[in-house]
């Protein structure tokens, strides 16, 4: 189990870490390849580049975490907490009717996704450390 979550940390670290690279160094770029975006508001490069910082260090803490056993729980938590937010404030969007219904199945994979796949692995996270002592 602890080689699986670690690779798992590992692939979804570097995609987060990847996109916020993509968002830092091209956003105009970003803005339009991504599914959906275009119709959450006009180009805000700051903005773009404010998040892409996000996703940068929330994938640095998935990958380091995935190296040092002893810093894990709290950086998967961390990245995890913001990951979670993410993913409520969008399924808020659409209770509230800023987005549509359709805009849920178009977003999982890069919103919801990550925050479920964080919270399993703080969970085994803790688990584990508990297990350790």
């Amino acid at each position: 189990m602890t080689r699986t979550c670690i690779i798992i940390a590992t692939i979804l670290g570097l995609a987060m870490a990847a996109n916020g690279v993509f968002m830092l160094a091209s956003p105009q770029d970003w803005y339009f390849a991504v599914p959906g975006v275009t119709s959450t508001g006009g180009f805000n490069q700051h903005f773009i580049r404010d998040i892409g910082l996000i996703f940068v260090m929330t994938g640095a803490a998935y990958v380091v975490g995935a190296v040092r056993a002893e810093q894990r729980l709290l950086l998967w938590a961390v990245a995890t907490i913001w990951f979670s937010g993410h993913a409520l404030f969008h399924l808020w969007e659409i209770a509230v009717g800023i987005c549509a219904p359709s805009a849920f199945p178009r977003d999982f994979a890069a919103v919801t996704l990550p925050a479920l796949i964080g919270i399993g692995l703080t969970a085994w996270s803790y688990t584990d450390r508990r297990r350790l002592g």
